[in-house]
């Protein structure tokens, strides 16, 4: 089991001096990083599928036990639905085994139109999806909540593919005050928070109210279920959203100290206030 925790990204400008040291280079975001938390959401492929070489680039910038989880394009996704796309689902998939021990679980982030009468084309889609890749679904119809959650969920297990939970709900707590938090709160999805488990790890995406301190009682609840899933023997990925991502590293700092308190064995995380720290196989694994 292992608890791999991260960002929505590797790199923002606002995050040296604080996360990453004075002076870091963009060029060096990443392995800076990556010897800093042990996972990260690999959204950029959602807009362009990267060349051979700048996954294996990506590869060999991170330690051993970091994880990529790579977001399906939206090419797939979006604009083909699922259908007609083999061609591109190939070749992301060859993107995703260039990472090798680095490749964590992909996710596929479906339209917010793609409701029940699409479940066939998911089922197809899923039925085709390499047996060798781990795969998490994010649903953003309400019909995956209600009058479809049962038949969607049960597709789900037929392949071992998780449920994305995708936690908006700190995020819609607060008042819009601010242009990044109005923003955020246009382009993410209002919808009930799912724990459901349909695959052998769990995938949450836990977007953040803008107030640090005021996220702790909804990350206590998700650290003691966390610890649950990490005692059955399950892999846990989970990422922490802000509404501009800015204090994203802060708010995932919040979360492990939570874990780390009702998990005591949780080794401490990397200091993040000096230069680079050694190279670490993951935050938590046995």
């Amino acid at each position: 089991m292992a608890l791999y925790l991260g960002c929505p990204m590797w790199g923002l400008k606002a995050w040296v001096g604080n996360f990453f040291p004075k002076g870091t280079k963009p060029k060096d975001f990443l392995a800076t990083y990556s010897r800093r938390l042990n996972a990260v959401e690999g959204n950029t492929t959602f807009y362009a599928l990267p060349d051979a070489d700048t996954i294996a680039r990506w590869r060999d910038a991170t330690p051993a036990g970091f994880k990529f989880c790579l977001k399906v394009p939206q090419s797939i996704s979006h604009y083909k639905r699922l259908r007609h796309c083999q061609a591109d689902t190939a070749a992301f998939a060859d993107r995703l085994r260039l990472l090798g021990e680095r490749r964590g679980p992909a996710f596929l982030q479906l339209p917010p139109s793609f409701d029940a009468a699409h479940l066939d084309a998911l089922g197809a889609w899923l039925a085709a999806w390499p047996a060798d890749l781990q795969l998490a679904v994010e649903p953003r119809h309400t019909d995956f909540f209600g009058i479809a959650e049962a038949d969607f969920d049960a597709l789900l297990r037929q392949y071992g593919v998780a449920r994305c939970t995708f936690d908006t709900v700190p995020l819609f707590s607060a008042q819009a005050s601010s242009p990044e938090v109005a923003e955020a709160q246009a382009r993410k999805p209002r919808l009930p928070t799912r724990a459901t488990r349909t695959a052998a790890f769990a995938f949450v995406r836990y977007v953040g109210h803008p107030d640090l301190a005021t996220n702790r009682a909804w990350l206590a609840e998700w650290a003691s279920r966390v610890v649950d899933w990490l005692a059955g023997d399950e892999d846990v990925y989970f990422f922490c959203h802000h509404p501009d991502d800015t204090y994203a590293p802060a708010l995932a700092r919040l979360f492990y100290g939570l874990v780390g308190e009702r998990l005591r064995a949780l080794p401490p995380l990397p200091d993040w206030g000096g230069g680079n720290p050694a190279d670490q196989p993951g935050l938590f694994s046995g």
